[in-house]
């Protein structure tokens, strides 16, 4: 998914704000499900980040198209394991893995089938 980085995403120096890469990474995730007619929110079904390893390695700036790429890398019944890469160009600028539940009721439930389907 390509993102352009806006005013708003950036510190006053016109750097990317480290936290908007998490943002960039929701979005592409969320996208995952739009693309498919889905959506990662549905009622009372969810996923949720429960963990989050990130690697700042680069920044991003005011104007840039940036790309994050997604890879399921480990599924469970309730939870996934995702990373995630944040490129400009093939510029490598963030990487992180987030570990995801989902939740039914607010309580870990199996993750529907059909999500799988979108991970792939």
């Amino acid at each position: 998914m390509k993102i352009r980085v806006y005013y708003e995403d950036t510190d006053c120096g016109g750097v990317v704000y480290y936290a908007n890469y998490l943002k960039f990474c929701e979005r592409a995730r969320s996208e995952l499900f739009f693309q498919k007619g889905l959506s990662p929110h549905n009622g009372n079904e969810f996923f949720v980040v429960k963990s989050v390893q990130a690697d700042y390695i680069k920044s991003a700036v005011f104007g840039d198209i940036v790309e994050v790429k997604t890879k399921l890398i480990e599924k469970k019944l309730a939870s996934i394991v995702m990373y995630q890469e944040v490129f400009r160009n093939d510029e490598l600028l963030f990487k992180g893995t987030f570990k995801l539940a989902f939740l039914k009721d607010f309580k870990p439930s199996k993750i529907p089938l059909e999500f799988f389907e979108i991970f792939k």
